[in-house]
């Protein structure tokens, strides 16, 4: 089935009202073809194989009719959504959450590796109707039986093709067969490549196919950049980017409500008109700070998904995604609040190093490369604000009026007695003036520690200048012997040390101070753990994922590299490399243990996580 028709409501589809009043409440006037297409068919029941691009609002087309098919008195899982990334089944999660508003007693519950075990088995002990998690952890808890699948309806594949690129598929196989039948399987997928096909042959025979044709969502007349930011200091880079940007009107997008007001107050507090726009205010505020913006009694509008659909201000020139969506279609609806009917705008992105997969990811859904935009110096902020300076003097020179000739006068008496010249009274004055707003910019307001930290952060997001990354040292306990363990995840899945530390303690129960140096490589990582760590301990971490990679953890044999001996550039470290004594690729695709990553010479961290 090809379906492009876009039916003219949602109550057209069959939807209950409290769904259709959801969809309406959050935003959304008529169904993507996607949804036109998948709706119906997974409302009647059917199994479904649909194809189309990530932005298309995949989400919806499957979470708004199975939520319809959801017992609500039943107290257990009865859907169950695999996504390739935790980012993704966080956000699913929550789009679950916001289309059930209004159903009381509905319950769904994200489950993904790096979490807390023990709570997310206190949240599966209270009965979620919908569970959405990644393969790893799922599996996880279908092993240990603290998953029931009895009563398991429905199964959505979401981003099919990036699960196989991630090398979940034959974990996806291996929990399909844990769920009994009969159930319902939806899978959707960018791609259709001949892996996915198989696993559609086994597990949704019968399934109705649609595919939506792709197409670029993003308005030409927009210009695209996007800043790598290291996420420590990203306020001082958006003051400095307002501070130089010819913009009338903008629209910041932020992940949450507490977000807009902070960022709200910290602009106002720098001298910038600026208001928060978010859910949790009420209509007639919400419609206040929108005429506010229109009538140019507010410049700059921080705002969050939900608050912003549907906004249409003519003045608005510039669109700042303070934090990344990540899902592309969130992406297409923020830009698109400016360049509309025809005019022109500018986009801006912030990106941190760990989301480069989320960049290339919008990138390729929207077929348009974002540029890549320099921080303006602190010379640059500087001749901003002279310019402004003398715009305004002259500005102020012509509407005076008649009341100049009294502050003439007086400035002439004023040089006049003291023996000044006009040109030191008008200095002085001007430097009166531009206190709160120094055109002299002091040393400690852009740092040079901090273009220097944003130097080195543009050397790591082009791959490091050498082969590791040493992680500042802590104290920790003298009394304790170390020893160095490998994990086979790296700086090609984006891995930072605090990802190391968080899952050892999440999962072992380890205190951070007895969690010693960190080591970063391309393709794997070292930790000093403590001497004699238990059997069932090093097991689980074994099987811990993270980054969406299994820990694969083990004693690390290899000698440590003296600093001046590390290979720099694009050669590996001592021992970086996959071990055993077969080359890679030499093993068949069908002998690889259940849960082993595929080894590839493509770095891992151009695979984006995927989000709908």
């Amino acid at each position: 089935m090809s379906s492009e028709e876009i039916v003219p409501s949602f109550e057209e589809l069959g939807l209950p009202a409290s769904l259709v009043k959801s969809v309406k409440d959050l935003g959304y006037e008529s169904p993507s073809p996607i949804q036109a297409a998948s709706i119906p068919v997974l409302l009647n029941g059917d199994s479904l194989l649909g194809q189309a691009q990530t932005g298309t609002g995949k989400t919806a087309a499957f979470a708004l009719p199975l939520l319809a098919r959801i017992d609500i008195k039943q107290k257990s899982p009865q859907v169950l959504v695999l996504t390739p990334t935790r980012e993704l089944a966080i956000q699913v999660a929550e789009a679950f959450q916001s289309y059930a508003r209004d159903i009381p007693g509905f319950h769904v519950l994200p489950i993904y590796g790096g979490h807390s075990m023990t709570l997310q088995l206190k949240q599966l002990s209270r009965g979620p109707q919908v569970i959405v998690g990644t393969p790893g952890r799922v599996m996880d808890h279908l092993r240990r039986e603290s998953l029931n699948t009895a009563t398991i309806k429905a199964i959505v594949l979401d981003e099919a093709d990036e699960m196989l690129k991630m090398g979940f598929i034959d974990d996806v196989d291996w929990i399909l067969e844990k769920v009994p039948h009969p159930r319902q399987v939806a899978l959707f997928s960018a791609t259709m490549p001949d892996e996915i096909r198989k696993v559609a042959r086994r597990h949704l025979q019968g399934a109705q196919e649609i595919r939506i044709a792709a197409k670029t969502s993003t308005v030409d007349t927009i210009s695209q950049r996007y800043w790598m930011v290291s996420g420590v200091h990203k306020m001082d880079a958006l003051t400095r980017i307002m501070e130089t940007e010819p913009f009338d009107a903008a629209i910041i997008f932020v992940r949450t409500k507490t977000a807009t007001v902070e960022l709200a107050e910290k602009l106002e507090a720098r001298g910038y008109s600026a208001s928060a726009l978010n859910g949790d205010m009420n209509q007639a505020l919400r419609e206040r700070t929108v005429n506010q913006l229109k009538n140019r009694k507010l410049d700059i509008v921080i705002a969050t998904d939900v608050a912003a659909r549907g906004l249409d201000v003519e003045r608005i020139t510039h669109v700042i995604n303070y934090d990344i969506p990540y899902d592309t279609e969130a992406y297409v609806h923020r830009i698109g609040r400016t360049g509309r009917a025809g005019r022109t705008g500018e986009a801006i992105l912030f990106v941190t190093p760990r989301e480069r997969g989320l960049l290339r990811a919008i990138e390729r859904a929207t077929r348009q490369e974002i540029t890549r935009m320099d921080l303006p110096t602190r010379e640059m902020v500087a001749e901003q604000r002279v310019k402004q300076f003398k715009e305004s003097v002259v500005e102020m020179i012509g509407s005076v009026g008649a009341d100049m000739d009294f502050f003439r006068n007086m400035v002439q008496e004023l040089a006049k007695e003291n023996e000044l010249s006009l040109e030191d009274v008008a200095a002085a004055l001007a430097w009166k003036v531009q206190k709160k707003r120094p055109l002299i910019l002091p040393p400690e307001e852009i740092a040079p520690r901090r273009e220097r930290d944003d130097r080195r952060d543009d050397r790591s997001d082009r791959g490091g200048e050498r082969g590791g990354e040493r992680r500042p040292r802590r104290e920790r306990p003298t009394d304790v012997n170390f020893v160095r363990y490998r994990i086979e995840v790296g700086r090609n899945e984006g891995l930072q040390p605090g990802d190391i530390v968080g899952a050892i303690a999440n999962e072992a129960g380890i205190e951070s101070k007895y969690i010693g140096n960190i080591r970063l490589y391309d393709q794997f990582s070292t930790v000093e753990l403590p001497e004699g760590m238990p059997a069932d301990v090093m097991n689980h971490l074994q099987k811990t994922r993270v980054r969406q990679v299994p820990m694969n953890i083990s004693i690390d044999n290899g000698p440590e590299q003296p600093r001046e001996q590390r290979p720099r550039g694009g050669d590996r470290p001592r021992g970086d490399k996959p071990r055993g004594d077969r080359p890679r690729g030499d093993r068949p695709r069908g002998d690889r243990p259940r849960g082993d990553r595929p080894r590839s010479d493509k770095p891992r961290g151009e695979r984006p996580p995927k989000a709908d």
